[in-house]
């Protein structure tokens, strides 16, 4: 993320298929996680050649306001939602292991990233559904890195600083979404089996930082053919009777597709990616069920960008090809990799869990230099204001104490860098600020095990490089485990920025700048997860470590909600301001304005805000797309209409593809429209005339 840039055991044994203890909410076959817990999981082979699962999956819609929100991503106070191109979804599976009992909750959000009040009131909301069942150890919330989502969902400053602060509609939309999304998967538990397949996939990805990578030791740098982590991971997933269920895809690249200008929420190539997928498995119709469930992850994506190109250019004529130019990429492999699963999931389910309080960590010699270091207090430098090659700023990247030379910077470098900090010219330290520090100290780092797949939860954006000297770390403490694949899950359970390597770091390039605790703070990532591979390999605990806070009471919001909604005294809510013409050919667009009201009356989560529809030929209408499907745009803009400011005018556009059917179709908007008289909500819908597509 180019955050605020200037735009800103065998204990159980074999046992467990007989007699199990079950938790308030848990499936048959599973104990809770605080009996998990008691049980632990020794070393040794309680689980060794069991290839059954329980498996379940479900996705659910976390769209925020879709009007007068800033985005979460660039960081730019002029970027606000203006409509939607494609809904955001939380994708949740469930995988559990009845050989020892235990479960782990997986998610994959269309959002910037996780933070750390989400996970939170998350983990609040499934313990008080289902009781100890899920935890903050067993459940990872991990973020696609989709840059055109509402933001205000942080209680930390930094982060809703470009949204005038906390926006409780958008984060309520996210927790519950993903909460409903973790219940229906839970509840989905069904026999299953697990395949893993993985692959290079080129040419859909560029470092944006080459320069800083080519830092990094030779020896280092000839282990890897490029410079970026080329390797895609799939999860494949079927149930017994053979139905598929779900798919998980590990592949590091930015969500910036759509550029900083980018008014409409979209999950960007990720988004488009997992919706592709579960069209093709039938899993994904207009209001049709979530039958197949398909996640198009994030991992170590740093340094890496979409546009491979250079700058923003991702090979497309605008930010909408360019977007679906990356998800066809990102999608095709997925799809050779799932066909081409061989290697049977065998195993358990584990996990590890614990918080760090990341700016006072005391980095062993052995992880570092040959020396000591301590890692510093959260700070951003003066090239985190430059922005990245996909996202600029104002001034150049590589601003370090030696290189700069105006006054100011060397008044900054001076003045308030430490020595703990490095070559880096800070320009706001966070982790001092009070009462609260602006951005989290307290971090949870997370590694789980299914089978031979760990994953390494991290909530920071690894460089290509820091997240394969991670991977080797947790690889080397992991050996006698039987895991051979390491993936870095990245963007996850909460956020603190960046973390390049010490060499990377040097450079002060955007991803160096954006390290919040200083040069070591990859060496004491390494040390942390080195204790938490050991732990899970020789089945032992891991000590939770110092509790987070708690902010929800002390966040502010200074966005003012709707008043009320107006229009024209001659017309309805839903009456059409500008008609459809009376046919179209293939590859035209149809496009329809309305008089509408404010989408942030009613998100229509699980709902959408239009719908594409054709006739039958008995005269009912059937929708053929709607506001999740990235195929129709739903525009929202002020109208100054006399003698107010209040009126709305909504603009469904189709681009119309040059394989859809001969017919007759019709554009329809649904919506909400508020009462200035007694604050009331009330829906109101309109259509397009008829129209023919030749």
């Amino acid at each position: 993320m180019r955050t605020l840039n200037a735009r800103f055991a065998p204990v159980l044994g074999l046992l467990l298929g007989c007699v199990l203890a079950l938790g308030p909410g848990a499936r048959p076959g599973l104990p809770s996680a605080r009996a998990e817990e008691r049980a632990g999981e020794a070393p040794g082979n309680a689980c060794a050649g069991s290839a059954n699962f329980l498996i379940g999956s479900a996705r659910s819609d976390i769209t925020g306001p879709a009007a007068e929100v800033g985005m979460m991503g660039y960081g730019q106070v002029g970027q606000k939602t203006e409509g939607i191109h494609m809904r955001l979804y939380s994708r949740a599976f469930v995988i559990g292991s009845p050989c020892n009992g235990r479960r782990v909750a997986f998610v994959s959000a269309d959002l910037g990233m996780v933070f750390q009040a989400v996970k939170q009131q998350v983990v609040e909301r499934l313990r008080a559904k289902l009781g100890d069942t899920f935890s903050d150890e067993n459940v990872l919330l991990s973020g696609t890195h989709t840059h055109s989502g509402p933001g205000g969902f942080s209680h930390y400053t930094l982060y809703n600083l470009t949204t005038f602060g906390f926006v409780p509609q958008n984060f309520e939309a996210i927790v519950s979404g993903i909460t409903d999304s973790i219940l229906r998967a839970n509840a989905r538990l069904t026999e299953g089996s697990l395949r893993l397949s993985s692959g290079d996939l080129h040419g859909a990805s560029a470092n944006r930082s080459p320069d800083a990578y080519l830092r990094n030791p030779e020896a280092e740098r000839a282990r890897y053919p490029d410079n970026v982590d080329t390797r895609m991971t799939v999860l494949r997933m079927t149930a017994a009777d053979g139905r598929e269920l779900g798919l998980i895809d590990w592949f590091a690249v930015h969500g910036t597709s759509f550029g900083n200008t980018n008014p409409y929420i979209s999950g960007d190539n990720k988004g488009i990616a997992s919706h592709t997928f579960e069209v093709e498995k039938g899993g994904r119709t207009p209001g049709g069920p979530d039958t197949f469930v398909a996640a198009f992850a994030n991992s170590n994506e740093g340094d890496v960008t979409p546009n491979i190109l250079g700058g923003t250019n991702g090979g497309g004529a605008n930010d909408f090809e360019d977007a679906a130019i990356s998800a066809k990429k990102q999608y095709d492999f997925a799809a050779h990799l799932w066909d081409t699963a061989g290697m049977p999931v065998m195993g358990g389910v584990d996990y590890r869990h614990t918080y760090v309080k990341m700016d006072a960590v005391d980095v062993a010699p052995a992880f570092a230099d040959g020396s000591a270091h301590r890692t510093c207090p959260a700070a951003i430098g003066l090239s985190m204001i430059a922005g990245a090659e996909d996202g600029p700023g104002f001034g150049s990247e590589g601003a370090t104490c030696e290189s700069v030379h105006d006054v100011w910077s060397q008044f900054t470098c001076a003045a308030v860098t430490t020595p703990c900090q490095g070559e880096k010219p800070i320009v706001l330290e966070m982790g001092t600020m009070r009462p609260y520090p602006w951005s989290p100290e307290v971090l949870p780092l997370q590694l789980v095990t299914v089978g031979p797949l760990a994953l390494v939860a991290v909530p920071f954006e690894l460089t290509t490089m820091a997240g394969r000297r991670l991977r080797d770390t947790v690889r080397a403490n992991l050996q006698g485990a039987g895991v051979t694949e390491v993936v870095i899950a990245g963007l996850s359970n909460a956020y603190s920025g960046y973390v390049a390597t010490r060499e990377e770091y040097a450079k002060q390039d955007y991803e160096g700048a954006s390290t919040h605790f200083g040069p070591w703070t990859l060496a004491a990532l390494q040390q942390s997860f080195a204790g938490l591979a050991t732990s899970l390999r020789d089945g032992t605990s891991v000590p939770p470590g110092p509790t987070p806070r708690d902010l929800r009471k002390a966040v502010v919001g200074l966005q003012p909600g709707v008043v009320f909604d107006d229009k024209l005294l001659w017309v309805d809510f839903g009456s059409v301001a500008e008609e459809a013409k009376a046919s179209y050919s293939r590859g035209d667009t149809a496009s329809v304005t309305f008089w509408g009201g404010h989408p942030r009356n009613d998100l229509k989560l699980g709902g959408t805000f239009l719908r594409v529809q054709r006739r039958q030929p008995d005269g009912t209408w059937m929708d053929v797309a709607n506001d999740g499907d990235g195929v129709a745009l739903y525009h929202w803009q002020r109208e100054y209409c006399v003698p107010t400011l209040a009126c709305s005018l909504v603009r469904i556009t189709w681009p119309i593809s040059k394989d859809t059917p001969p017919g007759t179709y019709r554009l329809v908007h649904e919506g909400n429209w508020k009462s200035g008289w007694d604050g009331r909500v009330h829906p109101y819908s309109g259509s397009s005339r008829p129209f023919t597509v030749r």
